[in-house]
């Protein structure tokens, strides 16, 4: 990931030294279990302890020569640990070492972005009560349709990142696991019980069966999950960009001293974070289904998927730990404009409430056929000539033989709807 987006945390675990330093606790895990079968001498493995160390620059210094990562590794500290160097990586092939250390880098990834997820869903709840009772239009197909609170909609987001969370939660537990099976992961040189110990020595499970490589959906599904929070960042952020029109303005992103707009146009302020944070889902999604086709190798391993992935993981993982950064920022600095809301509201002239008077005459006996009729009838007349629905109802004759004028002024009410919203938020713990 470029440095205009990268994050100090997801950087550090993608740097190549937390990734030499994952492959050396994986090594010594493995070799502390093959001193406890009495495979290695204890002896030999104190020196390998107290003499175990790498330097990145020298080991891509030897990568040149070797064009192999693990080996230019292993040569690494072999040359500082000297003859006992020998009994690292005993028994293993190169994807024991990767997708085990794969694994561990995905669940530090994971957590960060697990913590973040948990805090942008506690300032949606925070701001759902914040607007409980902040009146706003709803709109189907880009049309003002009934009334809702603005609460309600932040409620609703605050819900599908909860599923987000419960996804995640799975997709690392699916991520975390190792694999110490050898070359084509028949054990042959190493029992089943190397690869049970060092897993839990390690905080991973191990893969009940394997070949040469942890099997690739486990990383398609992670990837798939970070698609999915991208979707939920787009879904508000196009909402937020729609509010922020300058027609509707019912809301829009914080605008610092100093920001600037338009290069040409002084006065504009534009949602540029919402729109950056649309355009990475975006990205994440290709990543996914970069993730899906590497689950197709070839018989036991190649490593078509090996190149693409040294990309992927560490850019999809940076920028949905940037997008929930910088979302919850966005959130909790969130300008919200309620007299525009409730302006929109009225945009209709009181239309928005049709289905209220559909209602009511289809409960005083009409046919729903007659009672649409009635009210679509009236209801046309109001978008043609700009007049108040409420006051042509009550010119209606034919609707008046139902409706006292009283009854048809309650109809008309916004405050009705808090009765089930209120319902909606002790549902959901609000």
């Amino acid at each position: 990931m470029i440095e205009r987006y990268q994050t100090p945390d997801m950087n550090k675990i993608w740097s190549d030294q937390n990734k030499y330093e994952t492959w050396l606790k994986v090594e010594l895990a493995v070799t502390e279990v093959l001193v406890e079968d009495g495979i290695v001498p204890k002896e030999s493995f104190e020196i390998i302890k107290s003499k175990a160390d790498f330097s990145v620059e020298r080991t891509l210094e030897i990568e040149e020569t070797t064009n192999h990562d693990v080996i230019a590794f292993l040569t690494n500290l072999a040359e500082n640990i000297g003859p006992d160097s020998r009994y690292i990586h005993m028994g293993m092939t190169s994807s024991d070492l990767l997708d085990t250390s794969m694994a561990l880098q995905c669940k530090q990834a994971g957590e960060i972005i697990l913590k973040k997820l948990k805090n942008f869903k506690l300032c949606l709840r925070e701001k759902a009560k914040e607007h409980k009772n902040t009146f706003q239009i709803g709109r189907s197909h880009g049309v003002h349709a009934e009334p809702i609170t603005f609460g309600l909609k932040l409620a609703l987001w605050s819900e599908e990142i909860q599923r987000n969370i419960e996804r995640w939660e799975l997709a690392l537990e699916t991520i975390s696991t190792g694999k110490i099976s050898g070359a084509v992961g028949t054990y042959q040189h190493l029992d089943p019980e190397v690869e049970d110990r060092v897993c839990k020595r390690l905080g991973l499970k191990p893969a009940s069966v394997s070949n040469q490589v942890v099997q690739r959906d486990r990383h398609a599904f992670y990837l798939n999950m970070l698609a999915m929070i991208g979707c939920s960042i787009e879904k508000i952020s196009v909402e937020i960009r729609h509010m922020q029109r300058t027609e509707v303005l019912e809301a829009e992103e914080f605008f610092s001293k100093g920001q600037k707009g338009s290069s040409a146009m002084p006065h504009k302020r534009n949602p540029i974070l919402t729109e950056r944070l649309t355009g990475f889902s975006r990205l994440l999604r290709g990543n996914a289904h970069t993730a899906m086709e590497n689950v197709a190798l070839w018989h036991e391993r190649d490593i078509s998927h090996s190149s693409i992935e040294r990309v992927i993981f560490p850019d999809s993982t940076t920028v949905v730990d940037y997008m929930l950064m910088k979302m919850t920022s966005l959130m909790n600095n969130l300008l919200v404009y309620p007299e525009n809301m409730k302006k929109n509201i009225d945009l209709t002239n009181g239309l928005i409430f049709s289905q209220e008077v559909l209602l009511l005459l289809i409960k005083k006996g009409l046919t729903r056929e007659k009672a649409y009729e009635l009210v679509q009838k009236n209801a046309m007349r109001v978008w043609r000539e700009k007049i108040d629905f409420n006051t042509l109802l009550k010119s209606d004759k034919e609707i008046m033989e139902y409706i006292k004028e009283d009854e048809l002024d309650k109809l008309f009410d916004l405050s009705k709807i808090l009765i089930n919203i209120n319902k909606v938020y002790e549902r959901l713990g609000i």
